[in-house]
């Protein structure tokens, strides 16, 4: 029987703390991991095997297990997870990124402020290492469903052919064209929003 079982509400909280419990600590320990912007990645409840239990529910609360089942609460900070942990948390995989460009009315050509987010895709995958793009171009609801399923696969038919002008090779990039049926801002029909014209950019 294990001497720790959990009840997490959060899959990044899973993963965490999955891969700290790998360390060769004196006791089992679990430290719940803060977001990109600072708060708790989840909520995390932690059994021992007598059946005590710690709710952790903050950045860097930490809980230990003694050898008899024992659960003592504990904080740790930022900087002693990176100096304990940071081999470990540097075997991490990247976390996908994803990007979103639009476009002009009833066309393929990408706003003039989106267009320069093409070139932070091909840095993001070069730092990502052998990762994949999944290019997937949406429409507002203006014009037939026909219309839009066609116009939003040359979409992202367009993405792709600029992204290989930056040097991503074409084998790397998925294209998928979803029409109006995943509007970012739900609208009537034939509701021009331009914020519905576009392409999201997924790097996995």
């Amino acid at each position: 029987m294990p001497a720790l079982t959990f009840s997490l509400k959060s899959a990044l909280a899973a993963a965490l703390l999955l891969g700290l419990l790998g360390c060769q600590t004196p006791r089992e320990r679990v430290i719940l991991l803060p977001k990109a912007d600072g708060s708790p990645s989840g909520v995390v409840t932690v059994q021992s095997k007598t059946g005590a239990s710690l709710r952790l529910d903050q950045s860097y609360a930490q809980v230990d297990a003694g050898t008899a089942g024992e659960l003592k609460p504990g904080q740790s900070n930022a900087e002693t997870v990176q100096k304990e942990y940071g081999s470990l948390l540097a075997m991490q995989p990247a976390k996908p990124r994803s990007f979103v460009v639009n476009f002009s009315s009833n066309s393929n050509e990408l706003t003039v402020e989106t267009a320069p987010i093409v070139a932070l895709v091909r840095e993001a995958l070069t730092a990502l290492q052998g990762g994949e793009l999944v290019v997937i171009g949406h429409t507002d609801r203006v014009g037939s469903l026909e219309a839009n399923d066609k116009l939003s696969l040359v979409r992202a038919e367009t993405v792709r052919e600029l992204l290989v002008r930056q040097g991503i090779p074409r084998e790397k990039i998925t294209v998928v064209g979803r029409g109006e049926r995943e509007p970012l801002v739900a609208t009537a029909d034939e509701v021009a929003e331009a914020r519905n014209r576009r392409v999201e950019i997924k790097l996995r």
